[in-house]
């Protein structure tokens, strides 16, 4: 995967995310000033970790808004809108850690048969998309590395995150598989510094 973003315009991303979250509590205009530049479009998901636990991961899988644009909308849907969790209190936010990824473009893996996607998916590198007729889901890759998953049960999980049967991935006819890369950028802790998660 190419270098798409600098730590330090990472940092920016984080601290765009942490921004504007606090300032919808505040009612305060989001300073976009040092991050304007970034007008491609490009896929981004917000992920809020507190204590160790997911409390909050909403994004983008497309690039359909510019970058800097996807970010404050995604920081804010991951805060407030994350329909598995309550929506985060002011209080909150100096309790939990933020971290961006930024996703290339889902890209399809084609396969004849399904036991080729075992060989077509990196653990680590790689996230997931499941799309079906009768649901969708996505997975960062960075979800992966966490259960030990090898490529079939990444596979698995991505079905049952879009409400699929987990072997939905064998019918290759009416579910398509898209793989993407992300860079990742995290808080060490709250309000701490930011680094650029490694596969």
């Amino acid at each position: 995967m190419n270098k798409m973003l600098s730590l330090e315009e990472g940092k920016k991303f984080v601290r765009l995310a942490r921004n504007s979250i606090r300032m919808y509590f505040t009612n305060e205009e989001v300073d976009l000033s040092n991050v304007k530049k970034f007008s491609d479009k490009q896929g981004v998901f917000v992920t809020l970790n507190k204590r160790g636990m997911l409390r909050g991961c909403i994004g983008y899988p497309e690039p359909i808004m510019p970058l800097y644009k996807a970010v404050v909308q995604a920081a804010r849907s991951a805060a407030l809108s994350d329909p598995r969790f309550p929506p985060l209190t002011e209080k909150e936010i100096n309790e939990v850690t933020v971290e961006v990824s930024v996703l290339t473009v889902p890209e399809l893996i084609e396969v004849k048969d399904a036991e080729e996607y075992l060989d077509k998916i990196k653990i680590g590198r790689d996230g997931l998309i499941v799309r079906a007729p009768f649901g969708s889901g996505l997975l960062l890759p960075q979800v992966f590395p966490e259960y030990n998953a090898k490529p079939r049960l990444a596979l698995e999980m991505t079905c049952q995150k879009a409400g699929l049967p987990r072997n939905y991935y064998k019918d290759v006819e009416t579910c398509k598989i898209f793989k993407f890369q992300a860079q990742i950028f995290s808080e060490e802790e709250p309000n701490g510094n930011v680094v650029e998660k490694k596969e």
